[in-house]
């Protein structure tokens, strides 16, 4: 291990001061000294990073490229010291020289790279990869705004850009030598090379330079720093001076917009033509320098192309990065000579895919015309992986057109990109066992039945160290002090917590931290939203991506209705209550951007409602990120997992809540069935249909949900409070789509598709239980101590054992300094 020594390290901190800002410490601003502090501790792991390098290459260590749109990563400097074991002497250093380390970490923008699960889950995996000894690569994008930073104005979400990089990132490193190009459009011309083969030439394209930005991704105490690959955009030709002469000022700078617009922001809106090619431009962007570079790197120590699987595999991701598989072809063929069988033979055994979603949203299709326009020799390569495997199923079912129909990469004028990703891997995986039973009998039934093999589960899992050791240091000591910390890189071993549950003395002591730590999100909340909550109360969380299947709106319809009766009934018994939600929605999502409305409206009128005695309040924390999870997760009493039953893949939020002690109110979908499987069904609050209910529902065209409505008066009158301006006298019809959504067919869309009112009555009883529960603080400590012990199969780490045994066939290398 590197031993860092305190003098050395502060001396470096000024060092960096001086020569970034031209200033001593006591002039610096708090952003500088982030900017010090961050090079002096990237001056430690670069040792590490590079001799983790020089060892994968000595044993030529076969290495995973984990190929995803997103990487939600949180802040790196707090991470980064506590996975290298410096947290107390870095901490005492920046001390004697009179700075706080806690404030220095504040100044980090968290980066703009990621937005959901998915891009979070991808970087717990890059955490347990590097603290497992697993050779790896994370390849993305390098967004310039990432999403949006979302802004709450009169109740309404505003996109604002992200500019995280502003300041400059200082733990990424420019890696220019690497550069690639990538093409766009033009035409594939066919020549005959001298021995009379065809050559497809891609003529008259546009092209962009493809350049990587490394981060480090520390191991924790273990010496292996992997590495984050993002890729930027730049222009071929930067700057055409003979137009800007002839004062043609736009087309001077034409190649730097091009290049510009692909890297500028993560999920660009795609409802109209230019966003869906702007989308597909950089999956493609990314695809294609990454398996450019990975293609290249094997080749600077490999002499035969044919072995390219022995030493590479590519891991999908989601559908997003699915053009991997054309883009091998391509490489394959056009530039190494091979031909297509023996090109298929090692694209099959280097790519695999993970299957994130059965909504059918995720599971990308491009229409034709866009594809072949944008990707002319892709394009042509698909089409004959289509072809093939046409004839394939019409060898195996014959007369079953419907089979083709089902299965066809190409059909009905559009590429289906979970077809090409499943024809084309030797692996393909669901996330919890649940959604993976649901893909092999459901969603994806033909496939499983043609190809058994590929298909496994890989459930999901989070990093310990980020999200207790780091996000709740209070609970992490007092578990630590109880069980060891073996925990930390071992986290089944946190099940030696289970002995304590019963321990009157611990439950007090558990508690009084989980106190401390509303006490801390209570400030946060009063100092950004200047709402004024109650830390005795329960703290009931719902924080995630806002999407119609995770129900937000079921969640604040209820808060509707507790309103309602605290309204009808003043003196009737109430346990305190505090509703804190956080989400963003995509910027062209009408309907989620109208629940966070609902949400805020709500908000408005019962936080300020001096009638109701502050029993209930509703906070909507503005632009959920990684950093402000860690604080929310420490501090929740109650996790709210209450998506439509088999609509979420797996859920890792709910691991988070676990983890921290907080207890699951929640559907039995995703993960929701294994935790309640690990902590038993006594210590969580299930609810509400099960997925074959709602399967079942789906099959037969839905249900009615009017019937409710007619003879349920409390759902009539919170439904009516939506359009009556009760929340929005200044509107009365500014919840009319969602009052319309809950009743009414719509196009393709059934009324309630995500089973509301047909829900509502089994939440509301699962929320009196969550009550009365509460009330029993003995009962709830134990509880609450027994979620924490029970969460060890929810590691990222056992999760990145599992690929790395099972799909990716890695062996760990240790790394000596």
């Amino acid at each position: 291990m590197i031993q860092i020594k305190k003098e050395e390290f502060k001396k470096n901190i000024t060092d960096y001061l001086k020569v970034l800002y031209r200033k001593e410490a006591e002039e610096a601003t708090q952003q500088q000294l982030f900017q010090a502090v961050s090079y002096a501790v990237k001056d430690i792991v670069v040792d590490q990073w590079m001799a983790t390098h020089k060892e994968y290459e000595k044993q030529d260590a076969k290495t995973v490229y984990y190929l995803s749109m997103e990487f939600l990563m949180g802040r790196a400097l707090g991470n980064m010291i506590i996975n290298l074991s410096a947290n107390k002497v870095i901490k005492e250093s920046i001390a004697e020289l009179g700075l706080d380390l806690n404030v220095i970490e504040d100044q980090e923008p968290d980066p703009a790279l990621g937005n959901g699960g998915l891009g979070r889950l991808a970087a717990c995996f890059l955490d347990s990869l590097s603290t497992l000894g697993y050779p790896a690569y994370g390849c993305g994008i390098r967004y310039k705004y990432g999403m949006f930073k979302q802004k709450i104005k009169n109740g309404f979400q505003l996109e604002v850009p992200d500019d995280w990089l502003r300041d400059g990132y200082p733990f990424e490193i420019k890696r220019s030598e690497y550069a690639v190009e990538v093409k766009f459009g033009g035409y594939v011309a066919i020549r005959k090379d001298e021995k009379g083969k065809d050559r497809f030439i891609q003529e008259n394209y546009q092209s962009v330079r493809a350049v990587p930005y490394d981060l480090p991704i520390v191991g924790y105490n273990n010496n292996v720093v992997n590495t984050l690959r993002i890729w930027d955009a730049e222009a071929i030709d930067t700057f055409n001076l003979d137009s800007f002469d002839k004062g043609d000022y736009q087309k001077a700078v034409e190649q730097q917009n091009l290049a510009r617009t692909i890297c500028e922001v993560l999920y660009p809106n795609d409802n109209h033509y230019a966003g869906k090619e702007l989308r597909l431009k950089q999956q493609y962007f990314f695809v294609s320098a990454s398996i450019q570079r990975a293609v290249t790197k094997y080749m600077e120590n490999h002499d035969d192309i044919r072995n390219l699987y022995e030493k590479v595999t590519f891991q999908l991701n989601d559908t997003h990065p699915t053009v991997t598989v054309a883009e091998l072809m391509r490489i394959l063929m056009d530039d190494y000579d091979l031909e297509w069988n023996e090109a298929w033979d090692i694209t099959t055994k280097t790519c695999a895919y993970t299957n994130h979603t059965i909504m059918s949203e995720a599971l990308e299709k491009w229409p034709l015309e866009l594809f072949s326009r944008l990707l002319p020799r892709i394009y042509q390569i698909v089409e004959e992986i289509n072809r093939r495997f046409i004839i394939e199923i019409q060898e195996c079912y014959p007369g079953n057109y419907k089979k083709i129909e089902k299965m066809a990469v190409v059909y009905d004028g559009q590429v289906k990109m979970a077809h090409l990703a499943i024809v084309g891997s030797y692996s393909v995986n669901g996330v919890a066992r649940l959604h993976t039973e649901i893909l092999k009998h459901q969603e994806l039934k033909d496939f499983y039945e043609h190809f058994p093999e590929k298909f496994n589960n890989k459930t999901n899992g989070i990093t310990q160290r980020r999200f207790l050791l780091h996000g709740n240091p209070l609970l992490a000591d007092w578990v630590t002090q109880k069980i060891g910390d073996e925990w930390i890189t071992n986290l089944s071993a946190i099940d030696e917590l289970s002995i304590y549950a019963d321990d009157e003395k611990c439950q007090k002591e558990f508690m009084n931290i989980k106190y401390q730590n509303k006490l801390r999100l209570a400030e946060f909340i009063k100092e950004k939203n200047g709402i004024e909550v109650n830390p005795r109360s329960i703290f009931d969380v719902q924080v995630k991506r806002l999407h119609e299947y995770k129900r937000q709106l079921l969640n604040i319809l209820h808060v509707m209705h507790l309103y309602n009766q605290l309204k009808t009934n003043p003196g009737m018994e109430f346990y305190p209550r505090t509703f804190i939600f956080g989400a963003k929605a995509s910027a062209g999502y009408r309907r989620a951007k109208a629940i966070i409305k609902l949400i805020t409206s709500v908000a408005d009128v019962v936080n300020n409602d001096k009638s109701i005695d502050d029993k209930i309040k509703v906070v909507f924390i503005e632009d959920y990120n990684v950093s402000k999870a860690e604080m929310i997760f420490a501090a929740s009493d109650v996790s709210e997992q209450i998506s439509t039953a088999s609509k979420e893949a797996s859920g890792t939020g709910n691991m988070k809540f676990m983890l921290n002690g907080a207890l699951t109110l929640g559907t039995l979908d995703g993960a929701n069935v294994e935790i309640v499987e690990e902590v038993g069904e006594e210590n969580a609050f299930i609810f509400g249909l099960t997925s074959d209910e709602v399967i079942h529902f789906e099959q037969n065209g839905g249900y009615n949900p009017k019937e409710h409505y007619n003879i349920d008066h409390d759902i009539r009158n919170i439904l009516t409070q939506l359009i009556n301006g009760y929340y929005s006298p200044e509107n009365p019809e500014l919840f009319r789509e969602i009052y319309n959504s809950l009743l009414e067919q719509n196009g393709g869309e059934r009324a309630d598709q995500y089973f509301i009112l047909k829900d509502f009555r089994s939440y509301e009883a699962a929320q009196k239980r969550v009550e009365e529960a509460y009330k029993d603080s003995t009962g709830w400590a134990k509880s609450a101590i027994l979620n924490v012990a029970k969460s060890g199969k929810f590691s990222s780490d056992r999760t990145i054992e599992e690929y790395a045994t099972e799909i990716w066939k890695l062996d760990k290398v240790k790394v000596e300094l």
